[in-house]
């Protein structure tokens, strides 16, 4: 939000310089992000009269023209050919460097003596009219400079007002801020209407078909005007805080919107058939042209405004072409409305059109300022357009919207804010920013007004208080009582211990949106009875690409991945912890469930040169799971082979168990789903549903003494079917609970001669260790024998020799 410092002057008195007013409006919440200096470079710029024009002897398109300012006289040889004897025009005299860069100085132009330069509006800055030389007011004093003259030195000051400020869109709620801020009051424009012409009843009528979404409509009728360009002052209003000026009526428009907050239409009444407005819904598929010239397909949620027969605009939004403002109109009908703030949005979101009209009306503007705005611009238009103001203003307000007083208790403002106010000055700050205030007993009744749409709670005016009295008057004070020891929820040291292993492992964090396009779980693969297929579909979407809830990480992860390999970074490893969103059948909220989700390509770790370069690999991402698992307890986890998860590349998959209850997929993706995302080269990925592996962790760690006795170790080479999981015997390894046996480790995995075809030989090497007594040869090769014997007679294995 823009809003310069002359127009703040014509609301408030400013006595302070402008780094204390932007360190007051920052510290109330209203955060100034920078402040532009305009009108500088006119020191040289005079306002002269013009006294004799003639002809250049030596040329025909120049003139010797005679100037005069209140003390001198100066000769200048000019080219325009709009001067004339008697007007008032800017003066660039020696020395002058103007906006454009131009500077000024004396010289002999065709062998005549040119003292200075008649400038335009361009060569000024001042707009973009070339035609000819800069014409001002007759009634501006001789000699002064040119900035001075028109008002022209100014400072900007471009304010990022959050949300639930929308009165703060405008120049008289910032004026109003800076008001209570500075104790000062508040000067609101004086209006006086020409009470000339016929009623407007009589003219016109306003019919709200839907005033759940437009509450009220206000309409004035001007009619005769003269559509023309706007006066210097008001377009100067307007550039400065980044409006371009179109013609006197619609600039006044702009003017009051950024005036008072009200967004303003200005119709050609004439093109108005049956000379009435109907506000009413758009039918399903209805197809309305914008003053943009684009064609807009509507839906029966949008609300348009509409004459006897057709729409002539999207409410709130953007006008028609078949009803605007045309250099020929003569009669103009004003609307000042109050839509709906959450349908305005809606429409503008689903339309891809926001407007500075929008913006306010999608945030909420005062209800009860419709009229005086409308009376504003009805005046203004007057002065500038002419035309009769046709008496009285149509208001249809069918059911008024109620502000229900709010009761501020003051012993609790303080305990909130730590401070010591009195409650007179708790009355005092609320009635700065124009709330009306009674005092019940110890009790303070608050009625917030209508401009005020956030205020609802005591909470707010306690903020308000805040505000105005000073963020920095709150003293600074350490907590008082005990410390007590808190006990963490298990789900969150499960999180950090997570994130800790996974970092550990060069692993970065990601987040993705919740929202996803429909299509992008089709990559996947998955089968038509798979549940992650149903998406929960927004009511109001932003796009169609967040138009749906997400039900996997892996398609937000694998965006990223593509993302990035466009850009030449090759080594990635991401993970993201995050909530998907599985519908259930029958209700309408769907299943939260918080997943952990990962992928790895490129390298498995930076280049050395003491170490050869490996891609990352399916036992790359397995170690780092195991250390995971391992680091929450759970030692029961195992790997099984996964042929059908679709998103996996076939045979290098796997499902991650833990007893029989499946937690999550790990594998090498899947060659398809990788050429939908232009991953070249392997890529491996993981999804973990996290919230089994928290209910699953431990949480209390148990010291075991570290052992007195050597360990014996024994090799168990075995020729098996190349169909037989390593993780099955190894598991029937220690499920044999042989006496003393601690540890069976997989090292060598063989395939060729002399192992035959369709065979495999595997290699464990099993630890034995007593806690009590060394072990002998001969007890550990007994039991060793035992457990050959077990697994000839489970999976009919063969000894290799």
């Amino acid at each position: 939000m823009k809003v310069s410092l002359n127009w703040l002057r014509d609301y408030v008195e400013i006595n302070i310089e402008m780094d204390a007013l932007v360190h007051l409006l920052t510290m109330s919440g209203l955060e100034v992000e920078g402040v532009t200096k305009v009108g500088e470079g006119f020191e040289q710029v005079l306002v002269a009269r013009i006294d004799s024009i003639r002809r250049h002897p030596n040329a025909d398109r120049l003139s010797l023209v005679q100037v005069s300012t209140d003390r001198e006289k100066f000769s200048v040889v000019c080219g325009a050919t709009n001067i004339r004897e008697g007007q008032v025009v800017p003066l660039a005299v020696i020395g002058a460097k103007l906006p454009n860069g131009v500077q000024i100085k004396k010289s002999k132009i065709r062998g005549e003596l040119s003292e200075g330069m008649l400038c335009s509006e361009i060569e000024l800055g001042l707009g973009a009219d070339t035609t000819g030389i800069m014409i001002l007011s007759p009634e501006l004093p001789l000699g002064i400079r040119l900035g001075e003259a028109l008002g022209l030195k100014d400072e900007v000051l471009d304010l990022s007002v959050t949300p639930n400020r929308p009165d703060c869109l405008c120049a008289m709620g910032i004026a109003r801020e800076v008001a209570a801020l500075t104790q000062q009051k508040m000067k609101y424009p004086v209006l006086s209407l020409s009470k000339e012409g016929g009623e407007v009843h009589r003219k016109t009528s306003v019919t709200l078909l839907d005033p759940d979404l437009c509450p009220r409509y206000v309409a004035r009728v001007i009619e005769g005007v003269k559509i023309g360009p706007s006066p210097r002052w008001l377009k100067d209003r307007l550039e400065k805080v980044g409006i371009r000026s179109i013609s006197n009526v619609v600039d006044v428009t702009n003017y009051i919107m950024m005036e008072y907050g009200q967004p303003l239409h200005a119709f050609d009444f004439e093109f108005l058939e049956e000379k009435r407005i109907v506000v009413r819904r758009a039918k399903a598929g209805e197809v309305f042209v914008t003053l943009d010239g684009v064609e807009r397909k509507l839906d029966d949620q949008m609300l348009m405004i509409c004459d006897g027969v057709k729409p002539v605009a999207i409410a709130g939004v953007m006008g028609g072409m078949n009803s605007e403002i045309r250099d020929e109109t003569q009669n103009v009908l004003l609307e000042s409305a109050y839509f709906n703030p959450a349908n305005n949005r809606s429409t503008s979101r689903k339309l891809g059109l926001e407007t500075e009209a929008s913006f306010r009306f999608g945030r909420g503007i005062d209800y009860e300022g419709c009229p005086a705005a409308a009376n504003r611009a009805a005046q203004l238009i007057q002065e500038l357009a002419g035309g009769r103001m046709v008496e009285g203003m149509v208001d249809v307000y069918p059911k008024p919207i109620q502000r229900f007083p709010i009761r501020l208790n003051p012993p609790k403002v303080n305990r909130v804010l730590g401070t010591s106010i009195l409650p007179e000055r708790m009355k005092s700050c609320l009635e700065a920013l124009e709330l009306n205030v009674k005092q019940e007993e110890e009790t303070l009744v608050v009625i917030p007004p209508s401009f005020r749409g956030d205020l609802e709670r005591e909470i707010d005016l306690i903020e308000e208080i805040a505000r105005i009295d000073g963020y920095e008057k709150i003293p600074t004070t350490l907590p008082t009582g005990s410390p007590v020891l808190e006990k963490r929820e298990k789900r969150i040291l499960a999180e950090k211990r997570a994130f800790e292993i996974l970092m550990h492992h060069g692993y970065h964090e990601v987040v993705t949106y919740s929202f996803t396009s429909p299509g992008s779980i089709t990559p996947l693969n998955l089968p038509a009875d798979d549940p992650r297929k149903v998406q929960l579909p927004l009511l109001n979407p932003l796009t169609e690409d967040f138009s749906v809830m997400r039900t996997s990480l892996i398609p937000g992860l694998l965006e990223i991945v593509h993302s990035n390999l466009s850009r030449k970074n090759l080594d990635l490893k991401l993970f993201e912890l995050k909530k998907v969103f599985i519908p259930r059948k029958g209700e309408k909220l769907p299943r939260e469930v918080i997943y952990l989700a990962g992928v790895a390509t490129g390298l498995g770790q930076d280049p050395h040169w003491d170490v050869s370069p490996k891609p990352v690999d399916f036992h790359d991402v397995k170690g780092c799971l195991e250390d995971l698992f391992e680091s929450l307890q759970l030692h029961e986890v195992r790997f099984t082979a996964a042929e059908d998860v679709p998103y996996l590349h076939p045979g290098k998959g796997a499902r991650i168990r833990a007893g029989e209850d499946v937690i999550g997929v790990l594998g090498e993706l899947h060659p398809e789903t990788a050429a939908h995302y232009e991953i070249q080269g392997k890529a491996c990925l993981f999804e973990l549903e996290f919230e089994k592996i928290v209910q699953l962790a431990k949480e209390t760690r148990h010291f075991e003494s570290l052992p007195k006795f050597p360990e014996v170790q024994r090799d168990l080479s075995l020729v098996v079917d190349e169909s037989l999981e390593v993780g099955t015997i190894s598991e029937a390894i220690l499920g044999f609970r042989q006496p003393h046996l601690e540890e069976v480790r997989l090292f060598d995995i063989y395939r060729g001669s002399p192992i035959p075809e369709g065979k495999k030989g595997v290699t464990f090497r099993a630890r034995y260790q007593s806690a009590d007594r060394t072990l002998t040869d001969e007890e550990v090769n007994q039991i060793h024998q035992k457990v050959v014997a077990q697994l000839e007679d489970l999976f009919h294995v063969e000894l290799r020799r």
